[in-house]
């Protein structure tokens, strides 16, 4: 596989942070993103470890491990995702646990996948990851749109068309309603014959507008507002 293959835009390797407690799996994991052209900027070991160096490294997509000492993984998430909501976080687990699986996506992960995957599908989702587009093991999806419909049934703190939430242009609408309905970039930038910066840019947009963190809280919302089924 070639550098070219793991960039995003022609323009530079993606940054990959590991976070994994194990050394031989973290080392082996980072040994082959790197040989897949992924640039590794760190690795940690534990929860403090990992908030430390991601904030000094800067990574595009955090390939993380729930069961770390010191803060648990889930903990690491929520804060540097919360610190940097451009940050795309991979969990990378040994756990299929659907509690486990739903604590990270509500922490603002990406994407969840099981430590059988082989190298090629880690690589593929660390990609996907890196684009901003949602990443599940198989059998996990379906599990984690029945939790935004389910956060979506539940009182939302404003409504949708309340006068205080700033309104979205024309296009930002139209690539929050692909969202919703479970598109990823690319296939958005196809659908609307834009690029897939462009399609990025928009959902970076209304997540500001909307003082929203992540594609979790961005697909609740537009589920609440009924952009889902249109």
């Amino acid at each position: 596989m070639s550098t070219t293959d793991t960039q995003e835009s022609g323009e530079r390797p993606v940054k990959v942070m590991v976070v994994d407690d194990h050394p031989m799996w973290r080392d082996a994991v980072a040994r082959d993103l790197t040989e897949s052209g992924f640039e590794v900027v760190a690795t940690a070991g534990d929860g403090p470890s990992a908030v430390r160096r991601a904030g000094a490294a800067n990574p595009d997509v955090l390939v993380l491990d729930l069961n770390l000492p010191g803060v648990p993984g889930a903990q690491v998430c929520k804060e540097l995702v919360g610190s940097r909501p451009e940050l795309r976080v991979l969990v990378l687990s040994a756990s299929g646990e659907h509690a486990d699986v739903l604590e990270a996506v509500k922490s603002g992960a990406t994407g969840y996948l099981l430590k059988s995957a082989s190298t090629q599908e880690l690589t593929d989702a660390v990609r996907a990851t890196a684009a901003g587009d949602p990443v599940f093991t198989p059998g996990l999806a379906g599990l984690v749109l029945g939790e935004y419909r389910r956060l979506a049934s539940a009182p939302a703190p404003a409504a949708a068309d309340d006068p205080k939430i700033p309104q979205l242009t024309d296009r930002e609408t139209e690539v929050l309603r692909l969202v919703a309905k479970g598109l990823s970039y690319k296939q958005i930038a196809e659908r609307l014959v834009i690029s897939h910066r462009t399609v990025q840019n928009h959902v970076q947009n209304t997540l500001g507008k909307l003082q929203l963190h992540n594609r979790v809280e961005l697909v609740r919302y537009a589920i609440e507002a009924g952009l889902d089924d249109v």
